[in-house]
């Protein structure tokens, strides 16, 4: 599909969400639909409701994003591409407060301790909020005095707020990396770099993961990713989630593919895609 090619594209948060920007970078010229959940998300493609999902899978200060793995493999839904996007939190509240004005602010969990350097220096509280976009609406709404909100600046474009800070995290590598989705694989994707993503259960046999894993390393295929989480609650039940490095159609990759399913009972393909160049940087 083309990136400039307009559509629906639904994200889970509100309007101004790092999804959202997310959602903004990688296909610019769709129009945002926000859902509540994750699951809303996968529905809406389904449905047909929205062309594509914009979906976070994993950060580089948090790790893996809670359920979205599992969710994953049962959407029906293809991956179309990878995005990385950078966090950048910025301190925004109502037009004309000075800095020094903002005695509290407001965002998602995850930004408090991202930011805290910055919020102890200026002697700022800190409370949770369920979603620091819409932290940014409740603000534009109840226009508390002294009160801030920790989001993107897309959220401060989106809700008429002012930016009084920019780039205020501690540490300046936090990055999520979000899957693009859609119905149906796009099979003219193709570029130099490509990544394979797909999900597994090895047999009941001795060393089968060990095994299933050896055809990668002696054909030379590249393994960036290996998880594995429980089936429905069962701690017998365990399935593998992968990325690699490289097309199913290149001749090392087949090999090691084929090597993977003699020792598998199940394997499914989520998706092969162009790799975002920042991966590499």
């Amino acid at each position: 599909m083309d990136k400039t090619q307009r559509g629906l594209i639904a994200f889970q948060g509100e309007l101004g969400s790092y999804s959202h920007e997310a959602a903004n970078r990688a296909r610019p010229g769709f129009a945002p639909l926000p859902c509540a959940t994750f699951e809303d998300v996968i529905e809406a493609v389904r449905e047909g409701r929205a062309d594509l999902a914009m979906l976070p899978v994993e950060n580089s200060t948090y790790g893996r994003v809670a359920d979205i793995h599992r969710l994953l493999p049962e959407s029906g839904l293809h991956i179309l591409d990878e995005h990385f996007l950078r966090v950048r939190i910025a301190l925004m509240s109502l037009a004309g407060t000075p800095l020094e004005a903002i005695k509290q602010v407001r965002a998602h969990l995850v930004l408090l301790p991202q930011s805290a350097r910055f919020l102890r220096t200026h002697g700022i509280t800190g409370h949770a909020a369920a979603d620091s976009a819409g932290a940014a609406s409740d603000l534009a709404r109840t226009r508390t005095p002294g009160e801030g909100v920790l989001a993107s600046e897309l959220a401060a474009d989106i809700h008429g707020l002012e930016v009084l800070a920019r780039d205020i995290e501690d540490h300046g590598h936090n990055t999520t990396r979000f899957l693009v989705m859609g119905r149906d694989p796009d099979p003219r994707a193709r570029a130099e770099r490509m990544m394979t993503t797909f999900v597994f259960e090895v047999r009941n046999i001795p060393a089968a993961l060990y095994k299933a894993m050896g055809g990668f390393a002696t054909n030379g295929v590249n393994m960036t990713k290996l998880e594995s989480y429980m089936l429905d609650g069962s701690f017998t039940a365990t399935q593998f989630y992968a990325d690699i490095e490289g097309h199913p159609d290149d001749a090392n990759v087949k090999l090691a593919l084929d090597e993977l399913r003699y020792f598998t009972s199940h394997m499914h393909i989520l998706g092969t895609y162009p790799a975002d160049p920042k991966r590499y940087e």
